[in-house]
């Protein structure tokens, strides 16, 4: 058998960032602020990818101290929190607790905070969880703790759509 020749690292220069992103961009953490559960997810602005974390099931000061955590272990240099808007475009009943959540992160970790229209994100969510976990009953706890993360996955990924991002 031939021996596997070690993979060599791609350089910097070989991704190319959107001309919207500055040339430093680099990991976002993004929030679907729940008021009992606030789904997480990770990403890396340069490649304009998404990866769900495990969900925040804490509410107050037991959620800023677990962000505070997931701040200092990813170091990101932007956050993203879902903006709940109606299908009509309207405010949801939850966008001014969002709004607060949102200036809240920017005081406490002086970083920039992008919010996104989330409309549509958790009925998505939940289409992606089901294909990937099957409707049987013993998922359902599984796919009801996966929900929050994979929708805060899917408002990352659209903030990387955009154009304007």
């Amino acid at each position: 058998m031939p021996e596997r020749q070690p993979s060599r690292p791609v350089p910097a220069q070989a991704f190319s960032p959107s001309p919207s992103l500055p040339a430093s961009a680099g990991t976002v953490l993004a929030f679907d602020y729940g008021e009992r559960r606030t789904g997480v997810a990770v990403g890396d602005a340069r490649l304009r990818t998404a990866h769900p974390l495990p969900a925040i099931a804490a509410a107050g000061v037991a959620r800023m101290a677990a962000i505070a955590k997931l701040v200092d272990e990813w170091q990101p240099e932007r956050l993203v929190v879902g903006l709940p808007l109606g299908a009509d475009g309207g405010a949801h009943r939850l966008a001014q607790k969002v709004a607060r959540f949102a200036h809240e992160l920017e005081a406490r970790f002086r970083l920039p905070v992008a919010q996104v229209d989330e409309r549509y994100t958790s009925a998505e969510a939940e289409s992606r969880v089901r294909e990937a976990f099957g409707a049987r009953r013993a998922a359902q706890a599984s796919r009801a703790r996966k929900l929050d993360s994979y929708a805060a996955q899917l408002i990352l990924q659209q903030y990387f759509d955009e154009p304007a991002a």
